[in-house]
Parts: C-alpha cells; structure tokens; sequence
C-alpha cells in the first residue's frame, strides 16, 4: 500500500498532517496550522517539494554516537 497524508485535529481548533508509510510508520509530521485549508497546502508542498529535496545534514560530524 502506498504512503498517504492523515489530518488530525490539534485539540486547539488547529490541524496537523501526518506522513504514513504503508506499513503505518509515521515518517513526518507537519507544523500547526490554523485552517483546514492551509493544512492542506502544506500538503501539497510538501508533495511538489519532496522529489527535488537534496539532504541538508547539519549534525555534528565526529560526535557522540547515540
């Protein structure tokens, strides 16, 4: 099963989304957002930006291992 988008309620009158993999692993989780609307063009941003996205790693090289 592919990956799908879950929006949730905050409890506070905001929405939240959720990156579920297949198999039920969440893999993000979206900001806040005020409106159910907005929530879901963070959704789609995500979808338009995520192809193209390079990793940008800015932990410490040579650190603690945890």
């Amino acid at each position: 099963m592919a990956g799908r988008f879950i929006i949730t309620e905050d409890g506070r009158g905001g929405y939240r989304f959720a990156l579920v993999a297949g198999n039920g692993q969440t893999l993000a989780v979206g900001e806040g957002f005020t409106s159910k609307a907005a929530c879901v063009n963070g959704i789609e941003t995500v979808r338009r930006s995520a192809p193209d996205a390079v990793i940008d790693d800015r932990s410490q090289a040579g650190g603690p291992e945890t």
